[in-house]
């Protein structure tokens, strides 16, 4: 098929690799890479800026004031709530440990989904998170399912932190991971799941160009 107009669905758990070699995808064959767990990352900063807990309507009555978008610069992609880049606030420890509370709410979860959905619709796309295969894009030409152990999911995501001069510790995020594992997978609305005509790919040992040339191959095939 024509590569231009592909839909490539990627999910996995926290710190797979998603992003990364979807970004790079995305590049190497000239569509738009949308980040959806940036949306949700917003959705948290949004509620935490406000102090509006878990009240869905208020959330998305700000995220309606200020859509989300998305930019690029030297540094990569960037992240606006209307005007404002928050590129790294969402990136911030506290919103990483709320955005499971934030994005299992089926209101916001509905929402931003219509958003993405739309985004998609005329094709040309790659997109990752945790439901892009199983609810978003259910009907996309390729699926992409990523894992790897918490141990090198966690080591990715302490150099990454520390990369943007955010401090971590190294085995609270061990914990933290985990526990975003088990909250994404147990969660009743639109749980972590390998849709069943994904493609199961762990990148435990793995470097992004390999896993990003076995992702191409699988699209080229098409």
């Amino acid at each position: 098929m024509n590569l231009k107009e592909i839909r490539i669905a990627i999910d996995g758990p926290a710190s797979s690799g998603k992003s990364t070699v979807a970004k790079i995808i995305a590049k190497d064959f000239g569509i738009i890479y949308l980040d959806t767990g940036a949306m949700y990352r917003v959705a948290t900063y949004v509620s935490l800026c406000n102090n509006l807990g878990t009240d869905s309507t208020k959330i998305i009555n700000l995220l309606k004031e200020n859509p989300i978008s998305f930019g690029s610069s030297k540094e990569g992609q960037l992240v606006y709530c209307g005007e404002v880049d928050v590129t790294h606030a969402i990136r911030q420890n506290d919103v990483t440990n709320a955005v499971s509370k934030i994005s299992a709410i089926p209101e916001i979860r509905s929402y931003l989904v219509d958003v993405q959905r739309d985004i998609a619709s005329h094709g040309g796309i790659v997109m990752d998170g945790r439901d892009i295969g199983t609810v978003v894009l259910p009907d996309a030409e390729l699926k992409i399912f990523l894992v790897a152990s918490v141990d090198e999911r966690a080591d990715r995501r302490y150099k990454e932190n520390l990369s943007r001069g955010i401090t971590t510790d190294l085995d609270l995020l061990k914990f933290e991971i985990s526990e975003r594992d088990r909250k994404d997978s147990t969660r009743e609305v639109s749980p972590l799941k390998q849709a069943d005509d994904a493609i199961l790919l762990d990148t435990t040992g793995i470097g992004i160009s390999e896993v990003v040339e076995i992702i191409e191959n699988y699209a080229k095939e098409l």
